[in-house]
């Protein structure tokens, strides 16, 4: 089959890679300029995918890897093209964050209050007005995403700061911030496949580790890692009270692809944060881990809007972050002296092995694993996922296969995971949520 996958800074190109494996013939649009020689001799590229329309043809696959196109998705699938990625309507609970809530309330979700600013000084008078603790995001997704901040004063005083050192050096000037009333407990997510009627296969849950250091310590970042797994108990709290009830929503949109919202979960409930209403990295490794069907015959029934009974592993799948300099300060000048250097990995690595090291800012000179290189400039270099029966197995799984790669200068968190079974799920079981672990 062809597969045209549209990206935006190519967050899912192993994932391109592993379509390519399965006998597809893969061609890559990369929209940023700084990531088009990721995966260079690795993958084939376009620089124009609306020229590969003809190549790709209504037989085969357009995926969408980034939030921000969904209308012309909707307008390809018009035309008769098979498009998996989401839709105008179902990407705009994610871009948009205060239109997100507004429609989790709708379907009786329990919200925390949102508001959305295009001035940086209207956010600093409403949080004078409403004295609280907030959390800072800027919408433009992952590539604002180093600058969230999430306050703790009580009056607020600490975002306000933050917000007016940021106009003091004319940062996120353009941008369009999110201002929402925080809550405490435990940030878990909840995700699964929608093709544009109902749902498809497993549900996914996913523990997030968004702190730069250990023991979530340091500020919030991309991600440094997850843990997830696999379910189909429909009658779990959580999917009954939270992603279920989007079911119609989802149906009305028209939105085929992978969803996910993210909570903050406490004593009191599970209350949403935020929406991906998109393919995410890394999650999509360790989507790949856990899945035992081909990936391809999986996209396509959700891009046609068929059912289809995705075989999957019991267990636990853990994915770390393999990073360096400039991280978390995306294209830095820091990053330029980064570029070239070598990305080396054993040569003793197993074929399982190599299957759990997925590439992102990463090229190759001759098309092999020999001659890797770095090939961007923000530092997100690699992932390395692992999976067991347990949390532990699925850590020890990983982390083997980290002491097996190589990149200068190179970091990780070496706890993704570590704090679940014995402190996260007995809270959260107390809280009357994962009945079924």
């Amino acid at each position: 089959m062809r597969i045209l996958l549209i990206s935006d800074i190519l967050l899912t190109g192993d994932f391109a890679i592993k379509l390519r494996q399965e006998g597809n013939e893969v061609r890559v649009f990369i929209a940023d300029e700084r990531n088009k020689n990721n995966l260079d001799n690795l993958l084939d590229k376009t620089d124009s995918w609306e020229k590969e329309l003809e190549w790709v043809g209504k037989d085969g696959l357009i995926i969408f890897e980034d939030a921000g196109l969904g209308k012309k998705q909707d307008e390809l699938r018009a035309n008769g093209y098979t498009v998996l990625g989401g839709s105008e309507l179902g990407e705009r609970t994610e871009t948009d964050r205060e239109f997100g809530q507004q429609v989790f309330a709708l379907r009786g979700l329990p919200i925390l209050p949102v508001s959305d600013f295009t001035s940086q000084h209207d956010a600093i008078a409403y949080l004078k007005e409403h004295p609280s603790a907030w959390v800072l995001k800027y919408t433009n997704g992952h590539l604002m995403k180093h600058l969230s901040f999430i306050g703790s004063d009580p009056d607020g005083g600490d975002v306000i700061a933050y917000l007016e050192n940021n106009i003091r050096h004319d940062i996120g000037a353009n941008e369009t911030l999110s201002l929402q009333e925080r809550a405490f407990g435990i940030e878990f997510g909840i995700a699964r496949y929608f093709n544009g009627t109902d749902w498809v296969g497993p549900i996914e849950y996913n523990l997030e580790h968004t702190h730069l250091f250990p023991g979530e310590i340091g500020p919030n970042v991309d991600e440094m890692g997850t843990l997830a797994w696999y379910d189909d108990n429909e009658d779990e709290r959580l999917y009954r009270e939270i992603l279920a009830p989007m079911k119609k929503f989802l149906r009305e949109a028209k939105f085929h692809g992978d969803y996910s919202i993210n909570c903050i979960v406490n004593e009191s409930g599970a209350h949403p944060i935020e929406a991906t209403a998109r393919l995410g990295a890394p999650i999509i490794h360790l989507q790949e881990q856990l899945s035992l069907s081909p990936w391809t015959e999986f996209m396509l029934a959700v891009a046609r809007g068929e059912q289809y009974n995705l075989k999957w592993k019991k267990g636990f799948g853990v994915v770390v972050s393999v990073v360096t300099t400039p991280f978390p300060y995306p294209y830095s000048a820091e990053g330029k002296t980064m570029l070239g250097l070598p990305v080396h990995i054993q040569q003793d690595c197993s074929v399982a092995e190599l299957r759990r090291i997925h590439l992102e800012e990463v090229a190759s000179r001759d098309g092999t694993n020999k001659t890797l290189y770095i090939s961007g400039t923000s530092g997100t270099v690699l992932y390395v996922s692992g999976y067991g029966d347990t949390v532990s197995a699925a850590r020890q799984q990983a982390y083997d296969t980290i002491a097996k790669i190589s990149v200068p200068k190179m970091f990780y968190r070496n706890d993704i995971g570590a704090t679940f079974e014995k402190i996260q799920l007995p809270q959260l079981k107390a809280w009357g949520f994962l009945s079924h672990l």
